[in-house]
């Protein structure tokens, strides 16, 4: 007997961690080149198996997905466009209350930020460090090149105390250090005031503050230095330009190729993925997003 359509959609698995399975393929298509689909699946798929586990022995992340799929999946497909890994520092999975129930929120971590610096290629190294109040901490712009900062080795937080700023900083690949970029404590009040659900038990400012402070910063930094796919493609454009130019048979005598130039002074803005749709068959079409609205 032929199944019907109503039987197909009863069989499917429609978990969480089933429908990750399902849109494997869309998030596929929205993926960087140099991330494994298959790993970054079962990343995703790991990732709901964290947290405080429910009375029905589900984890809070499932329940949250579960309650509303669209906004599970988009958060998904934002870490994949991304290229990040979702569950992870690079890029947080957090349930938040919506009209009394769990939703997934997804957030980029300040590692994920850091990590799309580096693949801009540009960036040697980015050091981001929390300040805390008996830490040594002294750095004059336009005097100092980079922060001094230095506390006990290995001392706790509590010998350290608490948290009174954040500073973040690259060291391009030709030598150049980037703008400092500093935060204090009110700097990081306004932020997380922005910022949706920072105020819940879930939020990663409740419980990964510090790595959130790290985050404000990097954040900022990012304006700094490059860190789009379009500051690739203009050093390779530059690179061809460079061989054409040495290879014209009216070069000029001693015409030599171009290496490792860096544009300066013009800060390149990340470029858009919207036009990436998910979607195919009817069957494919991705579950409707809930309205937002709520206690955040």
């Amino acid at each position: 007997m032929t199944e019907t359509i109503s039987q197909a959609v009863a069989a499917r698995d429609n978990s969480p961690s089933g429908l990750i399975k399902q849109y494997s393929e869309s998030f596929a298509q929205v993926l960087p080149s140099h991330v494994k689909p298959a790993t970054w699946v079962r990343l995703a798929q790991g990732a709901l198996k964290r947290g405080k586990r429910a009375d029905d022995g589900r984890f809070d992340l499932e329940i949250a997905a579960a309650n509303n799929p669209g906004v599970f999946l988009s958060a998904l497909l934002d870490a994949a466009r991304q290229g990040l890994e979702p569950g992870t520092e690079q890029y947080y999975l957090t349930p938040r209350k919506v009209k009394g129930r769990l939703e997934i929120l997804g957030i980029t971590g300040y590692q994920g930020h850091i990590e799309l610096m580096y693949r801009a290629g540009a960036v040697a190294s980015v050091v981001a460090e929390v300040v805390r109040e008996n830490d040594e901490y002294r750095y004059q712009r336009g005097i100092d090149e980079v922060p001094i900062h230095r506390f006990k080795p290995f001392a706790r937080d509590a010998e350290r105390g608490k948290l009174v700023g954040v500073y973040a900083y690259a060291r391009m690949k030709d030598g150049a250090v980037s703008r400092v970029v500093e935060l204090n404590q009110d700097d990081i009040t306004r932020i997380k005031a922005s910022s949706q659900g920072a105020s819940s038990e879930y939020s990663p400012w409740v419980k990964f503050e510090a790595q959130m402070w790290l985050k404000s910063a990097v954040r900022q930094l990012q304006k700094w230095v490059p860190t789009s796919a379009e500051f690739r493609m203009e050093l390779a454009r530059a690179a061809a330009e460079a061989q054409r130019v040495a290879t014209a048979p009216d070069a000029p005598a001693g015409t030599s190729l171009l290496h490792g130039d860096v544009l300066e002074g013009e800060v390149l803005d990340e470029a858009s993925t919207d036009e990436h749709t998910a979607g195919g068959a009817d069957e494919d079409v991705w579950p409707a997003t809930a309205p937002a609205g709520g206690a955040q």
